[in-house]
């Protein structure tokens, strides 16, 4: 199924927040949400109100910043995520927020060993919480918690019972990461045809397959996805907000025009300071390599066409390519390439000649860009000589 129209549940400030490293203050919950505003975001997911008293007073403050996407200037709807109870729901309904997110654990491990509910319970108190968010005018969502090992015929039956009480969005949550493409694909087709509400869908990425997964329920049908800025959360965390969108661009570039793609650079930065990480080198869009083009071949192409290695284009995105030439891998174009910004006068003779220079150097020992430019202008001292000084810098 073509992905048309979806929204994105930002759970940072959530999900993010249970991430080992994370102990977001309350100046750098408003300065994450103000950013992920500029992005774009349709949603905000915060920490439940009862889980402390700062997190209570934070919701409110995020609740009360009346934030606006940066693309199309809409409100972005704020959410807090709370457990399936009267009480967590009466508190949040106090917050401001525009909606509010149930959980409650479906598996049989997690009945037997979190709440010790049985299936009827579950669709009662689903039936309480629902119909008290609904009356307070509220946006309300009910979710399972670990789907993928809940009973198949458990799961789908509270879904359609909740459905019949007006709920908005039905969830399904891989919480520990099991799931397969395949498997959440077959889940939200199924669940398509059985409710008429909009389905989100939570996965965790314990086994890699975090993205994939989101992508593929967006494919089968589901209308938001959860993710969270470089996917921080429990454990490995969730599907993360940058990988997401490179998905989602490479395959419809128009899919994601709504949202402020350089933003999210100063995103990743930002909370990679928070946290106490590193952006890793190979992240989606901002690792330090993910633009880079080192193999001959591969920077020859790259310069005459980028698309040709390239499913993202770095400009869309804030960004620009780099082509690594000091390496035995080199090719001659990548080192004219070079040249020319350099603004040097050599031959195509001369920078093949120069470029076996450049790669046997660089197999007796690792070379840096001041190696080939130090090569480069070497050319045109020995061999430019009569013509006087052909290079400018």
């Amino acid at each position: 199924m073509p992905i048309r129209a979806f929204n994105l549940i930002e759970s940072t400030l959530r999900e993010g927040e249970q991430f080992v490293g994370a102990n977001f203050s309350t100046a750098q919950k408003v300065q994450i949400a103000e950013a992920l505003a500029r992005f774009g975001v349709e949603y905000l997911e915060l920490t439940s109100p009862a889980a402390s008293p700062q997190s209570l007073a934070d919701l409110r403050t995020i609740a009360g910043l009346g934030l606006v996407r940066g693309v199309t200037g809409d409100p972005v709807k704020i959410l807090t995520h709370t457990r399936c109870t009267l009480e967590d729901a009466r508190i949040a309904a106090s917050t401001g927020v525009h909606g509010i997110d149930v959980v409650i654990g479906t598996s049989s491990v997690l009945r037997q060993f979190s709440h010790g509910k049985d299936i009827p319970t579950i669709v009662s108190m689903a039936r309480d919480v629902v119909s008290y968010i609904r009356d307070q005018g509220l946006e309300a969502r009910f979710s399972t918690e670990d789907s993928f090992r809940s009973e198949h015929a458990d799961i789908i039956g509270i879904y359609e019972q909740v459905d019949k009480l007006g709920v908005n969005r039905v969830g399904i949550a891989d919480t520990v990461g099991v799931a397969t493409p395949m498997q959440v694909y077959a889940l939200v087709s199924e669940l398509r045809q059985r409710v008429s509400c909009d389905i989100e869908f939570h996965g965790h990425n314990d086994s890699g397959c975090a993205i994939a997964n989101a992508y593929a329920a967006l494919e089968a049908g589901a209308t938001h996805v959860d993710t969270s800025i470089l996917g921080i959360g429990e454990r490995n965390g969730i599907a993360p907000l940058g990988g997401l969108i490179a998905r989602l661009y490479a395959s419809d570039r128009s899919s994601v025009a709504k949202y402020d793609l350089p933003v999210i650079q100063e995103l990743d930065t930002l909370v990679a300071e928070m946290v106490g990480v590193d952006i890793p080198f190979n992240n989606y869009i901002t690792g330090i390599t993910a633009f880079t083009h080192k193999a001959g071949i591969h920077a020859k192409a790259v310069l005459n066409n980028p698309e040709t290695y390239e499913i993202l284009s770095p400009q869309d995105f804030g960004l620009t390519r780099y082509i690594s030439i000091a390496h035995r891998l080199t090719g001659w174009n990548a080192i004219k390439s070079r040249a020319e910004q350099l603004q040097l006068e050599l031959t195509d003779a001369e920078i093949k000649a120069a470029t076996e220079e450049i790669k046997n150097l660089a197999d007796e020992r690792p070379l840096n860009l001041d190696d080939v430019d130090g090569i480069l202008h070497g050319w045109i001292v020995r061999h430019h000589q009569e013509d006087g000084p052909h290079a400018g810098h």
